[in-house]
């Protein structure tokens, strides 16, 4: 039932807050590693601002396409209208106001995956016990541009084409696809059996196990051990969103979501640990 008593971290997922929070941990991971000399404290405001607006927009639109008036997030419908409104606007002052010029090359390249990802959640409606890859496709590159963007755009002279190409863009991208996968799948296969399908292993263990593979080769092979400390936090986030998925039957199918949001801010103790050593 929506009114019945739900656990204070529970609110973490629903107003929005889980993405604000992994975006801004990830923005300064990506600052560290790429050794961007000069972020401004604006650049995270701004994150948070504009990732919780999109956030909880997305779930005011489901919210209305549902027409089910009594869930949680339309009770609150006007009050969450005004706070996006607030937010969007001093992100967009605060980004206007402190970011460099390019960075309008980024989020009109960005813009893209955000309409593709509006476009294929609003008219294209996921199919019933069907994985939605295009939905978890451009949400994931979506997001992972987004964050990327605010710590590359101050690396001079590079562009958007250098940050998708990159290898920790990359990296992080996939996990973000990943983790989304991951959710959609355990709440979706939570009354089954314990044991992990083909299809399961196929979409989600296999890749999960490449990624941290490929991570662990590329800090390997990273010899001035300034990006080591980044793939160790893309393979502790694979690994345990991998033991997530195996152990999900262990907590309640209401909790998945903010489980998976802690495998996504796990790394970056890991990443502050290895970062402070090296």
């Amino acid at each position: 039932m929506e009114n019945e008593h739900k656990p204070w971290w529970l609110y973490v997922n629903r107003l929005g807050l889980d993405a604000p929070l992994i975006a801004v941990i990830w923005l300064s991971i990506f600052a560290k590693t790429w050794r961007v000399n000069y972020l401004p404290w604006e650049a995270y405001i701004a994150l948070i601002l504009i990732v919780w607006s999109m956030r909880v927009s997305l779930k005011l639109v489901y919210g209305s396409l549902c027409a089910d008036h009594s869930s949680w997030i339309m009770q609150y419908e006007k009050s969450l209208r005004i706070g996006v409104s607030i937010a969007s606007f001093i992100g967009l002052c605060l980004m206007i106001a402190s970011f460099p010029l390019s960075v309008y090359s980024y989020f009109f390249f960005g813009s893209i995956w955000v309409l593709a990802y509006l476009t294929v959640n609003l008219f294209f409606p996921r199919e019933k016990d069907q994985i939605s890859y295009a939905h978890h496709f451009f949400g994931a590159m979506a997001f992972a541009y987004g964050v990327g963007t605010m710590a590359h755009v101050y690396l001079p002279n590079l562009g958007f084409l250098h940050l998708l190409s990159s290898r920790e863009f990359l990296s992080f991208f996939i996990l973000c696809l990943l983790c989304s996968v991951a959710v959609e799948l355990a709440v979706s296969n939570y009354e089954e059996s314990d044991e992990v399908t083909f299809s399961e292993e196929m979409t989600l263990s296999i890749p999960l196990t490449l990624l941290g593979a490929a991570a662990l080769v590329f800090a390997v092979e990273n010899e001035t051990m300034s990006a080591r400390p980044f793939y160790y936090a893309i393979l502790t986030g694979a690994a345990l969103l991998q033991i997530l998925y195996r152990i999900k039957k262990k907590f309640p199918s209401r909790s998945i979501k903010i489980l998976a949001t802690l495998c996504l801010v796990a790394p970056g103790l890991v990443f502050a640990t290895f970062h402070a050593v090296t």
